[in-house]
């Protein structure tokens, strides 16, 4: 419940044991759901539309596997072989049916299906948002549910995670409906069905997101388990029913997995294995970061929003020291609920070495609760009407200015940092559109090979029909992504182990192809490094001789451009310094001159 809210918003709940709570007045913060769905739904398809890919898994292990059940060819990475199993095939099949849906509508190819996917997930987001939403409009205080709204909606954080096509922006849909169940006392307690929710999150998505329920699983037994007998076996029968939903849900994953690989494979077990219990391979073959990375991260990606989340818990033990309420034990610990699973995601995952930004995205919900907490909580302060108070002396116009202010600080920062992103980024997602159209000399099993650009691959999608991916051979020298196999009737390549695999991460020659094989090639080339290429990187645009430029895209130069202008949009003009200025490579396309 929200701490102290203003009476014509206060949320009463009577003992969990009664089964439902006391109806509420109409919040005068509150919208209708309709138009909160349409608000959120915007913003992701905003998403839908801009997002560039940013990590390469995307593409590789899940798009690519997509493609392949669509499709049948793609490219396979070493945790699709049955040896491994580490990735759910009915994470997979969910996806590949939407994208088949649209196959069926007319006008269809496979950069129609690519971005129905995403419309799909946009959807799906915005409904389990407005689930969270009503949830703690109706529960909490309206007012933190427009709070919620608003952090959600303007952040740049919802545009890289709402479409994102990985588990990790899965969980965070589930972990939204388990919180919104949880949440909701009206016509009795929810437990089965918020374990159930957070345990499609753990099976489907991210093992590792179902241990956001631990808050509320906690509150369930402190509020039941310690009181009366007959509340202890209704709790009791309530996280039952959730174990059994849950195990429902570990039986379907298996069964799917087991159709695939062909053989048992409990995959989000592999996941933890491989991740917390491996002694000489693991995440960190991948790279490390340091321990403020997340913080940086969720700055650049939430801004004032974040500051206001970690200042929830402050905020809340400071309002009970100097403001107490007669609201009572049952208040004070659902707030505490409320505000732990992000600073418990947060906490373990700064402590682990590997970090990458999808790691936070099932905590995005909880982030943008705790600052729509701190946020109400500071306005229910700063309402204060007492002249003698230091609050009251403010003028209420100022007030309003410092707020208003806030917002549109907000506003603007995540825009040009969203604004910044799909101009910096967008090229990958672009250069591909000739083909489509076809150029001369195209021809069907054309390959277009990648050196030092591999990982910015945005997937087969973005090729015409039996036009494949390859590899040559660049400074890089891990494992490639190898090729489903084709060979042996259907599907034959989820169960047969390829060639070449291994889970550490070390370099297998037969990736590559040579360069004479390549029809089509895609290169970077930046201008301010042209003179410091390595002997397997060489400038392929520069090379006239050989290649044709078919399509170039400008492309961010990262290393050369200052910190301010990689965060966010900076203006090329004449008043803006020139260290502060955005410095442009080419991203292209290019076509072997015969």
């Amino acid at each position: 419940m929200a701490p102290n809210p203003p009476p014509p918003e206060q949320s009463e709940f009577e003992h969990p044991a009664a089964g439902h709570a006391k109806r509420k007045r109409p919040s005068a913060y509150a919208i209708e759901p309709i138009k909160a769905f349409y608000c959120f739904l915007a913003a992701n398809l905003v998403s839908a539309v801009f997002a560039p890919i940013q990590d390469c898994d995307e593409t590789f292990n899940y798009w690519e596997p997509t493609h392949y059940l669509s499709h049948g060819y793609g490219l396979q990475t070493w945790e699709y072989s049955p040896q491994y199993a580490i990735r759910s095939w009915l994470y997979i099949t969910l996806h590949a049916a939407a994208g088949n849906v649209r196959r069926i509508l007319p006008h269809s190819n496979k950069l129609a299906e690519f971005y129905f996917v995403r419309y799909v997930l946009a959807l799906a987001c915005a409904l389990c948002q407005t689930l969270m939403f009503l949830s703690m409009s109706s529960t909490i205080n309206g007012r933190i549910g427009l709070f919620f709204l608003v952090a959600t909606v303007i952040s740049p954080g919802n545009f890289h995670a709402s479409t994102a096509y990985l588990p990790s922006s899965f969980a965070m849909y589930m972990c939204m409906l388990g919180a919104a169940a949880f949440m909701n006392w009206r016509g009795g307690l929810k437990t089965a069905k918020g374990i159930f929710w957070f345990a499609t999150a753990g099976v489907l998505g991210w093992p590792f997101a179902a241990a956001l329920c631990a808050p509320f699983v906690l509150e369930e037994i402190l509020l039941n388990f310690f009181g009366d007998k007959d509340a202890a076996l209704r709790s009791l029968l309530r996280l039952t029913r959730g174990a059994v939903a849950g195990l429902i849900v570990v039986f379907a994953d298996f069964c799917v997995n087991l159709f695939f690989y062909q053989k048992p494979a409990i995959v989000w077990w592999n996941i933890v294995k491989y991740n917390i219990f491996s002694t000489d391979r693991g995440p960190e073959l991948y790279g490390t970061e340091p321990w403020d990375f997340y913080i940086k991260n969720l700055i650049l990606n939430f801004n004032v929003w974040f500051v206001l989340a970690m200042l929830a818990l402050p905020l809340f033990l400071l309002q009970k020291v100097l403001a107490p309420s007669n609201q009572g034990f049952q208040s004070g610990l659902r707030t505490l609920v409320f505000v732990t699973p992000f600073y418990m995601w947060l906490g373990i995952f700064t402590a682990q070495p590997h970090k990458e930004e999808r790691f936070m995205y099932p905590a995005y919900p909880f982030l943008a609760l705790n600052a729509a907490l701190s946020l109400h909580i500071i306005l229910t302060a700063l309402g204060n009407p007492d002249p003698k108070t230091l609050v009251g002396k403010i003028p209420a116009r100022l007030k309003l200015l410092a707020v208003v202010s806030m917002f549109a600080l907000s506003l603007s920062i995540g825009l040009a940092r969203v604004y910044g992103i799909y101009t910096a980024y967008s090229a990958p997602m672009k250069i591909y559109e000739p083909l489509w159209s076809g150029i001369d000399g195209q021809g069907p099993g054309d390959s277009v090979c990648f050196g030092k650009e591999w990982y910015r691959f945005p997937s087969s999608y973005f090729l015409p029909r039996d036009m494949r991916a390859k590899f040559v051979r660049s400074e890089f020298r891990g494992l490639l992504p190898g090729e489903f196999s084709e060979a042996f009737g259907f599907r034959s390549g989820t169960w047969r182990p390829p060639r070449g695999m291994n889970d550490r991460n070390e370099e297998d020659p037969d990736k590559y192809v040579e360069l004479s094989t390549c029809s089509l090639l895609v290169d970077t080339q930046y201008p301010a490094r042209s003179d410091l290429l390595p002997p397997n990187e060489p400038d392929y645009i520069a090379d006239r001789e050989n290649w044709d430029v078919v399509r170039c895209e400008p492309f961010l130069d990262a290393a050369e451009t200052s910190l301010l202008a990689r965060a966010i949009w900076v203006p090329n003009l004449d008043i803006v310094p020139e260290k502060l200025r955005r410095e442009w490579g080419r991203h292209c396309l290019l076509q072997r001159k015969k």
